[in-house]
């Protein structure tokens, strides 16, 4: 699935964060590089600034220094190009299923008929059709988020910008929503930033799981992911290498640690 030159290109990014009279680094010298068509993971702990991370390449807020390029053009903000899937689903509650989907499109200006036949087409390809007419609050979670996966598949954007959209699951929904995913994925071709916490989701989705220290937020480590798909959760190789992973985690939480027992300012 992955191409040859780079789409999303993050060239020594730096974060600050102003709180009173006090600098946030949220991010340092973060470098970068993600090809068309690749799943890419950033994982670590909480506030090591993986969000932080997602919402400059949405272009929600820019960097204090360095550069974010898609296809060697820079980001100065959100773009249709970039397509963003949150943990909260962020659907219009007063709009059905189809009017939510429905919604960029008609933003953009397209036609009726357009509207009507994308809407159509994303209905059947994440099994909505019979929850058409129904609103948010009628939906389960798992249901919410495939409406929010539609409404970002409906403009079309090649890259998909994804916030622990999975995070507030259950187990089971979790993995079928995993599954199906990856089958878009497939089907389509998108570029996917995934941010998430656990590590086996990362090893379960990803091409290439990118590794982040606590604040400040740098690369500890990138993790090419070369297990065959679809992947066995409960594999040697897949265990191996989320013991890799587990334990550039707790080296992250163990300096954490040791930095607020010491009253070490991580800023």
């Amino acid at each position: 699935m992955t191409g040859t030159a780079n789409h999303i290109s993050v060239q020594g990014v730096h974060k600050i964060f102003q709180s009173g009279d006090q600098d946030i680094h949220a991010l340092r010298a973060i470098d970068l590089e993600i090809t068309h068509g690749e799943f890419v993971c950033l994982l670590g702990p909480s506030g090591c600034g993986k969000s932080t991370l997602l919402n400059a390449v949405a272009g929600f807020s820019l960097p204090s220094s360095g550069t974010i390029t898609v296809d060697g053009a820079a980001i100065t903000e959100p773009g249709p190009d970039r397509g963003m899937v949150f943990q909260e689903y962020a659907l219009f509650p007063w709009m059905t299923v189809e009017q939510n989907i429905a919604f960029g499109l008609q933003i953009k200006g397209a036609a009726k008929g357009t509207i009507l036949a994308k809407v159509d087409e994303l209905l059947a390809l994440l099994n909505l059709r019979e929850f058409r007419r129904r609103y948010p609050k009628d939906l389960s979670g798992g249901m919410r988020q495939r409406v929010a996966i539609a409404r970002v598949l409906a403009i079309d954007s090649p890259i998909m910008l994804m916030d622990e959209p999975f995070g507030a699951l259950d187990a089971l929904t979790r993995r079928n929503l995993q599954d199906e995913l990856l089958r878009l994925w497939t089907e389509l071709g998108k570029t996917i930033l995934f941010v998430t916490h656990s590590i086996e989701e990362a090893l379960y989705l990803a091409d290439r799981t990118v590794v982040m220290t606590y604040r400040p937020g740098t690369i500890k480590r990138e993790l090419t992911i070369d297990l065959p798909r679809p992947r066995d959760v409960a594999s040697p190789p897949f265990n191996l290498l989320k013991k890799e992973l587990s334990e550039l985690l707790m080296e992250e939480q163990d300096r954490h640690v040791q930095d607020e027992f010491r009253g070490v300012a991580v800023n």
